[in-house]
């Protein structure tokens, strides 16, 4: 796991690759994540299980692996006072349809528990703005995870 830390904050440069089964790429998506969780001051379950059910579907990784990779980017989000690190990785090998889709996670993320707090909304905010994804497309993402939520709640 240091390994995995060391590298994430390591320069990317030449390094730079477009596999989505990269574990730095992993880790910067899960630690995202888990940041939004923490965001308001604790995390709840349905936080911590939509994490694991998005890495499982963005990565197609088993139940194990999400467990683990949720475990590591709590550690990681708790260790790392800030965004950039992460928000480069993705920044970096994200299209820009995934690195919307990445702003629709964090959406799912912040309105799993039931209510958005003032600072979960900001974290997206600020995580589009370093992902290169306009607010325009933020509100959109942001309301089709609503509709989602509201579709399963309705069935």
């Amino acid at each position: 796991m240091i390994s995995r830390l060391k590298t994430l904050f390591r320069a990317t440069g030449a390094s730079q690759k477009d596999d989505h089964d990269d574990a730095e790429l992993h880790l910067a998506a899960a630690a995202l994540l888990a940041e939004e969780a923490l965001m308001d001051g604790h995390v709840d379950e349905s936080e911590l299980e939509t994490i694991a059910a998005l890495l499982m579907d963005q990565f197609t990784i088993t139940v194990e692996e999400a467990a683990e990779l949720v475990a590591e980017g709590c550690r990681a989000a708790e260790k790392s006072g800030q965004l950039y690190a992460f928000t480069r990785v993705i920044k970096d090998r994200f299209s820009q349809a995934e690195r919307v889709r990445m702003i629709e996670m964090l959406w799912q993320v912040a309105l799993a528990d039931g209510e958005v707090h003032y600072f979960e909304s900001n974290m997206v905010r600020r995580v589009a703005g370093l992902l290169y994804v306009a607010d325009r497309e933020s509100g959109l993402a942001r309301k089709r995870v609503a509709r989602r939520l509201e579709e399963i709640a309705d069935a």
